[in-house]
């Protein structure tokens, strides 16, 4: 690689960087507040709409049954009709769910209104994903897509304050304060998918803050990169019967639990072990996130440094089943903080390795569906370990068997991630 060439790639993605990851990120926050305030919410809603542990567990996990259905359609769309247009419905639409979740009353509404948030969710992570191999090179894409998925991370760091803050709402309006929480946060993807459908555009070459050498240059290396990439799976058909495919959704499952295991119940379990408010619940809910959001750009960055993503998962995820399984023998809060904040570094830090993996694994026509197949396998964990612990929380008035269940998930996603064949990593390189 010239001189030439490694100036014109790290000016022009810096530049793309600099121009889409705060937006996205932007995106991302408003998303994943929709999806798990209902953390924070459940702190006061549980009485007031007719909700026990177990119906909560279950109604925070139908969203992902939602998901899981329109997923890969969704994709599909997205690919067909551009990325600005398609994200902006999908946003739209869940923000005015979300909004009606503030109606919820009995477990038949609340899930009726988490099952269609996930319909109308579908597509929006895995399409970001997309969307990003159409404008960074995989030898950086590990780096781009932590800095994106610090938004899961950031989203905890802000969001369960912000939630707190907004259900001191209370009687405003007659309403709760939970009722505010869920109607504020859905007006707010409404406007900025209007603002979506006006700025983003779908490729480099509709780029305006892009130079004509810039769109050429990044357009050319990925053509030159995909042409290069001979062993990638380009079209579906060759991605439906391959192997490495469902062992990447296998794997994500098991990481997933992890995650959903972790940002659903984090606030019900500090709220176990201290008598804080609300709000300063929120707050401590945050600091495990802050030091995932730190670690996960430091994990991603070594992993494109060295190039190699298995062992980066494969720890990470060993690190995260360990934190998790400590929680069970905690029963102060500095005990818990210091165990979920293990946590956090090893289940957001396997995140951005795995992203790059499948999206290097992946490409032509395969990807957009591909990559909504594995990210809608593994979101039925987001069905699966809320249900868990909720059912185990209400069954026994502990947390415990539902958090050894994700935590042994997540070890055998380490093991899951050591078996995949090398070919989907070394496939990845340059070559």
């Amino acid at each position: 690689m010239t001189t030439s060439h490694i100036r014109d790639e790290r000016h022009t993605v810096s530049r793309i960087i600099r121009r889409l990851i705060p937006f996205l990120c932007l995106l991302f926050i408003v998303n994943y507040l929709d999806r798990t305030n209902i953390a924070m919410a459940k702190l006061k809603m549980l009485g007031d709409a007719h909700l026990d542990e177990e119906i909560y567990g279950f109604g925070a996990g139908l969203f992902f049954i939602g998901y899981f259905i329109f997923e890969v359609p969704s994709n599909i769309i997205l690919e067909k009709v551009g990325a600005r247009r398609w994200i902006a419905r999908i946003m739209i639409t869940w923000g005015i769910v979300s909004s009606a979740m503030m109606y919820v009353h009995g477990p038949t509404s609340f899930y009726a209104m988490r099952f269609l948030l996930g319909v109308a969710e579908a597509g929006f992570f895995p399409g970001i994903v997309l969307y990003l191999t159409h404008w960074v090179p995989s030898s950086q894409r590990a780096s781009v897509l932590a800095l994106f998925l610090t938004s899961t991370a950031i989203c905890g760091i802000i969001g369960n304050p912000l939630a707190g803050l907004l259900m001191k709402m209370d009687g405003i309006g007659g309403m709760h304060g939970w009722q505010w929480l869920f109607l504020i946060e859905g007006i707010i993807p409404i406007v900025l998918g209007v603002v979506t459908w006006v700025l983003l555009p779908d490729h480099p070459r509709d780029a305006r803050w892009l130079s004509i050498d810039e769109k050429q240059w990044i357009e050319a290396e990925l053509a030159r990169e995909q042409a290069q990439h001979q062993h990638h799976v380009a079209e579906l058909r060759h991605a439906l019967p391959d192997a490495r495919l469902w062992l990447l959704s296998a794997l994500y499952f098991c990481l997933i639990m992890g995650l959903y295991g972790f940002v659903y119940w984090v606030p019900t379990i500090i709220k176990s072990v201290t008598s804080a408010s609300d709000v300063g619940v929120g707050f401590l809910s945050a600091i495990p996130s802050l030091v995932g959001a730190v670690t996960m750009v430091i994990i991603a960055k070594h992993a494109d440094k060295t190039d190699e993503r298995r062992w980066h998962v494969a720890v990470c995820a060993v690190i995260a089943a360990t934190g998790v399984a400590l929680v069970c023998i905690c029963h102060s809060l500095v005990e818990v903080e210091l165990a979920l904040a293990l946590s956090a570094v090893g289940i957001f830090g396997t995140l951005a390795p795995f992203w790059a993996l499948a999206t290097r694994f992946l490409r032509g026509s395969a990807a957009a569906a591909g990559i909504a197949i594995v990210n809608s396998i593994g979101a039925l964990a987001g069905f699966v370990a809320p249900s868990i612990i909720g059912w185990a929380k209400q069954s026994t008035g502990k947390f415990t068997y539902g958090l050894l269940a994700v935590s042994i998930s997540l070890a055998i996603g380490a093991l899951l991630v050591m078996i995949m064949p090398r070919g989907v990593d070394r496939d990845c390189s340059s070559q």
